[in-house]
């Protein structure tokens, strides 16, 4: 008995066609086609003819069907072609064995600014910036939103969701009404900051309160490449007294962050925002000195889409542990992650999230007046780490006596006091493995003091950064308050800073630095002439380097020596797009 024939349907024949294409009737010509294909098949077996039909059957001729199923195949394959022929790629490769990739400017920007104010009492403000691009991208808004996704404005109701789009626009003086079309790029009506041009930024209030929620901010068009935001906050009482800053990142499945505690005075929250359509899954892992703190509370979180979350450590951290490595890993979906830790009146700010785990990790940024630091590193499971401590001075690396070297076991954190480590210089801290053929990925925060002559003293973190590339951008920044800190990681390298306009006004300043390789220099930040507003400070890495950078900006208040520092990392305001060449013979292999 003749077993059945099946046929597995596959996904790829299923294919939609794409808009505009000229072969409308191709799915129809490939469900017509597939059952005379099988008929030429057994045709071919049988010498080319086919058995006539029995009684009451159609009858025919095999060689009749067969040449029916080729017509059918040609006209499929030629309407294939048609469209390959028809859709010749937008810049093809010039040789056979395909161009370099072209770069083009990115179409779109987003980043997740956290909740500002969780049980305390300050003020809060939003900064947002695009340099200017040499590209040809016209058009196009940057906009913060509270809470929701920014990224997919609300559409227009519809009165038929279900019937298509008309392939042309429908005359106009017929009476009927016609539905607004919105533009993908232009911002909401309830956005609570806009950006229209590049070159000069925008500043204002964000959400303030113990409660308020985090920031969407999305950038379309000229305004995506190198866009920025901003978040600076001063909380004026006294548990938390101090000047909190952070550039806000992109939403991610994966965040690091070396430096928390739950020990003594110290008050450290997570915030995590989504601004996605869809909820996230979230897990917290947390290390200390004796490996991975297990707690089922910190596992499962779910962040509803459009809200925000406030995580307090010391809910799930089981007790008082003074140095801590979090881990925020997103299961489903995406989110907006930043950790702020406050020090009762010692000091208070955002914990930068850390630049992957790596076996070397360089952080910008200490302040010539550092009072004292502590260094935090945490190791992986699968290895101990050995690392050299090096500081970065104005002359090149050296070894600060007496701390040259931690020791950090597998799964575990470590932390050493390095006290007055920078004795009244500017610089950088790099760790690197002691020995070169055992690196071990590590991640590593730092905690940097500063004191007032009355004993009074804020504090900030620094962490593991990356160089700032081609391009980077620091927004919020404010007239003789502004310091750069650059480090050559290697060899010598020339740096351009640039200061924006102000947002009130004001006309850009340049000025190129020179660096020695390994060396470390700060810089008062160049200010636009006839100031007003906040500006923005922008790093090129001219030629040499590669190169790291901070900014930090120095407020004081209530004789506190606030301030707040931020490593600038490259804008990524450029994407490597693959040049195709034209070969329609792809569609019979």
């Amino acid at each position: 008995m003749k077993k059945p024939a099946f046929r597995k349907k596959s996904g790829a024949d299923q294919a939609p066609e794409p808009v505009g294409s000229s072969a409308a009737a191709e799915p129809a010509a490939e469900a017509g086609a597939a059952r005379p294909g099988r008929f030429a098949a057994k045709a071919a077996k049988t010498g080319g003819t086919e058995k006539p039909a029995k009684a009451g059957g159609t009858g025919g001729t095999g060689g009749t069907k067969t040449t029916q199923s080729l017509l059918a195949a040609a006209v499929v394959l030629a309407a294939v072609f048609g469209i390959a022929q028809a859709r010749p790629p937008a810049a093809p490769a010039t040789t056979a064995g395909g161009a370099a990739p072209t770069t083009a400017q990115v179409e779109r920007t987003a980043a997740v600014c956290p909740q500002p104010l969780q049980g305390l009492t300050g003020s809060t403000t939003l900064s947002a910036y695009t340099p200017p691009g040499t590209g040809s991208a016209t058009g196009g808004a940057g906009w913060l939103s509270d809470q929701v996704a920014p990224a997919v404005p609300a559409a227009q109701p519809a009165a038929a969701p279900s019937a298509p789009a008309p392939a042309t626009p429908a005359p106009t003086g017929s009476g009927a009404p016609t539905a607004p079309v919105q533009d993908k790029n232009a911002a909401p009506a309830d956005a609570r900051l806009t950006l229209t041009k590049p070159g000069t930024p925008v500043t204002g209030p964000a959400a303030n309160g113990d409660a308020a929620p985090g920031t969407g901010a999305v950038a379309g068009g000229a305004l995506a490449p190198g866009f920025t935001v901003t978040q600076t906050t001063v909380v004026t009482e006294q548990r938390g007294l101090g000047l909190s800053g952070l550039t806000c990142t992109p939403a991610a499945t994966s965040f690091w962050f070396a430096g928390a505690s739950t020990a003594g005075d110290r008050v450290d929250y997570l915030s995590l925002v989504n601004t996605e359509s869809s909820a996230a899954v979230v897990d917290i892992k947390l290390y200390g000195d004796k490996g991975l703190i297990d707690n089922d509370a910190a596992n499962g979180l779910t962040v509803a889409p459009g809200s925000s979350q406030s995580v307090l450590l010391s809910t799930i951290s089981k007790g008082a542990v003074t140095d801590l490595a979090v881990h925020v890993v997103v299961r489903s979906g995406r989110v907006g992650a930043a950790l702020h830790a406050a020090d009762g009146g010692k000091g208070a700010d955002w914990i930068p999230a850390s630049a992957a785990p790596a076996a070397t990790q360089v952080m910008p940024g200490l302040p010539a007046d550092t009072a004292s630091a502590r260094l935090v590193v945490w190791a992986p499971p699968e290895d101990d780490a050995d690392l050299k401590i090096q500081l970065s001075g104005k002359n090149g690396w050296f070894t600060p006596a007496g701390n040259e070297s931690i020791h950090v076991k597998a799964g575990m954190v470590a932390a050493v006091d390095l006290g007055k480590v920078t004795r009244d210089e500017v610089a950088g801290l790099r760790l690197s493995p002691s020995d070169d053929k055992h690196p071990t990925a590590v991640v590593a925060g730092l905690r940097v003091d500063r004191a007032a002559a009355n004993g009074k003293t804020d504090a900030a973190w620094l962490t593991g950064t990356v160089p700032v590339g081609a391009r980077a951008t620091v927004a919020d920044n404010r007239a003789g308050a502004s310091t750069l800190y650059l480090t050559s990681t290697g060899d010598a390298a020339t740096v351009r800073v640039t200061a924006s306009a102000g947002s009130g006004g004001g006309t850009p300043a340049t000025k190129e630095v020179q660096l020695p390789a390994g060396g470390t220099v700060a810089l008062p930040a160049p200010e636009p002439a006839g100031l007003n507003g906040v500006f923005a400070l922008t790093v090129e890495t001219v030629s040499g380097g590669p190169v790291v950078a901070a900014r930090m900006l120095s407020i004081p208040a209530k004789d506190v020596p606030m301030f707040t520092v931020q490593a600038l990392r490259d804008d990524h305001s450029t994407v490597k797009v693959p040049q195709a060449a034209q070969d329609p013979g792809t569609v019979l292999r």
